[in-house]
């Protein structure tokens, strides 16, 4: 609730408040009805910009043999590990019924559709991203794996079970970058708030990168400051620093 309070007086007040996030727009925007706010929305961790409308601002996919190439790694070299490919705003699976996806589906009441990834890729249809889901030991070695073999690519983890792999040159932080030139914004001006591995870069790129309490200490290490955790209204905690006028919220 602290955290709700926060963002709408922030909004209130005409301070863009923008979700980033590694998921796709239709899982975003139920987190800002929730709030009760309208903003624009940085998804696939960068790869999809849309404006406050939900227009396009910035779109960047997958190579269509890079696709291929890793897909097949995949499959060959880790086929426990569960694969999602994302498109635009849909979310496309080979099985819907794997505890994995059915999960991922009540975290972000978003339905999975089923589809053959490589008819997919034939009809032109190409990825904004790739999420790998498996067990914490697998998803390290393949971020490690594949970062080496596929420099062309971007690849990280965006928690011990989650593994992003999307277009080079992607993140977060490209992300933020086009959003604050469409409004006219210095970086410097600029807040984020981050709690893993692929918010690095957008912690790095802003004038005040803040660590949650629950991020991993390498992330914490980076950042320019560190809250408390995301279970303990630490962006509510961190911005009434900021905003002493922030008062009443629970």
């Amino acid at each position: 609730p602290g955290t709700v309070f926060a963002a709408q007086w922030l909004a209130d007040r005409g301070i863009p408040v923008v979700l980033v996030s590694a998921r796709m727009p239709a899982a975003i925007r139920p987190v800002l009805t929730a709030a009760g706010i309208k903003a624009p929305i940085i998804s696939y961790s960068g790869a999809l910009v849309l404006d406050m409308a939900g227009q396009p601002l910035y779109s960047h996919t997958m190579e269509r043999e890079d696709a291929l190439h890793i897909l097949s790694q995949l499959r060959q070299r880790w086929p426990r590990v569960v694969v999602n490919y994302y498109a635009e705003d849909v979310w496309y699976v080979q099985d819907d019924q794997v505890p994995e996806v059915r999960r991922e589906e009540k975290i972000t009441a978003v339905k999975a559709v089923i589809a053959e990834f490589s008819v997919l890729l034939s009809q032109g249809c190409l990825p904004h991203k790739l999420l790998c889901m498996g067990e914490p030991p697998a998803v390290a070695e393949m971020e490690k794996v594949l970062q080496a073999e596929f420099p062309e690519l971007t690849v990280v983890r965006s928690s011990p079970i989650l593994l992003e792999i999307m277009a080079a040159g992607i993140s977060k932080a490209v992300g933020i970058g086009v959003l604050l030139e469409t409004l006219s914004l210095p970086a410097a001006d600029a807040l984020a708030f981050g709690d893993n591995y692929n918010d690095l870069e957008m912690l790095a790129c802003v004038g005040m990168g803040v660590a949650m309490g629950n991020a991993p200490a390498a992330v914490k290490a980076a950042s320019a400051a560190v809250t408390t955790g995301n279970d303990g209204e630490g962006i509510a905690a961190f911005l009434k620093k900021l905003f002493p006028a922030m008062e009443p919220f629970r």
